[in-house]
Order: structure tokens, then sequence, then C-alpha cells
């Protein structure tokens, strides 16, 4: 598979959205984390061509979030799963749910639920701070500088931004830039 320029850019996000650059990964990322596991299955679901589908799945095994694993052997046909890496994004797809079902459900509402089999009830996903538990917004929060940052194609502008800010050690909060 060719990398495109995302692929070198110095952003997580740039780099989770190379692999992800059109809906059609993320869709098959729902369907097999959801158990739709068969090529023919997803072709079918999704109303996408061979073709692409293709594509798409051969450039997730090769960047190790699905396997192909044989579950047939005569005729032989094979289905895909999740690696501990694919399984990662869920939460990922969870978070693009919750969003589309805030701004674009239908009249109808939600077109699935989220059952957290643990107690049983139906949830919604939230993403929180991992020391207080307090919910992450754009508000309450900032990006510092991290040690892979640079620079450079997609960081122009945003990489000098965030370098002139830093942690000061009286607060632990960055000085405003």
């Amino acid at each position: 598979m060719t990398r495109t320029p995302l692929a070198d850019v110095a952003c997580s996000i740039a780099r989770a959205t190379d692999l992800f650059g059109d809906a059609w990964t993320a869709l098959i990322m729902r369907d097999v984390l959801t158990g739709v596991t068969r090529f023919d299955d997803l072709a079918h679901d999704l109303g996408i061509s061979r073709k692409v589908l293709a594509a798409r799945l051969c450039r997730l095994v090769e960047e190790g979030v699905l396997v192909r694993e044989r579950y047939q052997e005569r005729p032989p046909r094979e289905h895909y799963r999740a690696t501990p890496k694919g399984e990662e994004l869920y939460p990922v797809l969870l978070a693009l749910m919750e969003w589309g079902d805030r701004w674009y459900a239908g009249p109808a509402g939600p077109p699935a639920r989220i059952r957290h089999l643990g107690c049983g009830r139906d949830t919604t996903p939230v993403s929180a701070c991992a020391h207080c538990g307090e919910p992450l917004t754009a508000g309450n929060t900032t990006q510092l500088p991290g040690p892979g940052g640079r620079t450079g194609p997609g960081t122009r502008v945003l990489g000098p931004l965030l370098a002139a800010r830093e942690d000061t050690p009286e607060t632990g909060r960055p000085a405003t830039v």
C-alpha cells in the first residue's frame, strides 16, 4: 500500500487518519468489532464494491489492525478478526457514534444502543481524565509539546504554538502563549 504524506506528519491524529482516511475503513472496523467478519457479509452489509473492500481489508491487515483467519478448509474460507491494536479502536468508534447520535440521529433516534455488560445498562461513552475522572472537553484541556513533536508539514503553525507552551513548576499548568 502507498503511504500518504499524512503518515509522516508529527501528529497522532494525522497518522491515525492516514489509515482511516475514509468512512469505509471506520465502517469495516465497526462491522468487524460488532461480529460481521466474513468478506461476503461485509460487502453485503456495507454495499461497498468488492475491490474497495479488498483494498481496505488488505491495508488493515498490513497495519496489524486486523488478522485474516481460516474458518473453513473445503472450500477454503477466511474471516477477519481485530487484533489488540484493532480492538483499541473501539472507543474511537464509540466517540464518533456518540457525536453522530447527538448531531445527526433522525427523528426516530439513534440507530443503535450500547449496553455495558458489566452493569447491564445502556450507556454512552465518556472521555475522562485518567487521574480525577472529570470529563475532558476542549475548554478544560490544552495540548503541550510531546517528545515526538516537531514543526513540519501538517504542523507548521501548530508545532511552534505547542513548543511555546511550557509546564510551569508552580501550577503544573502550561504558560499562556
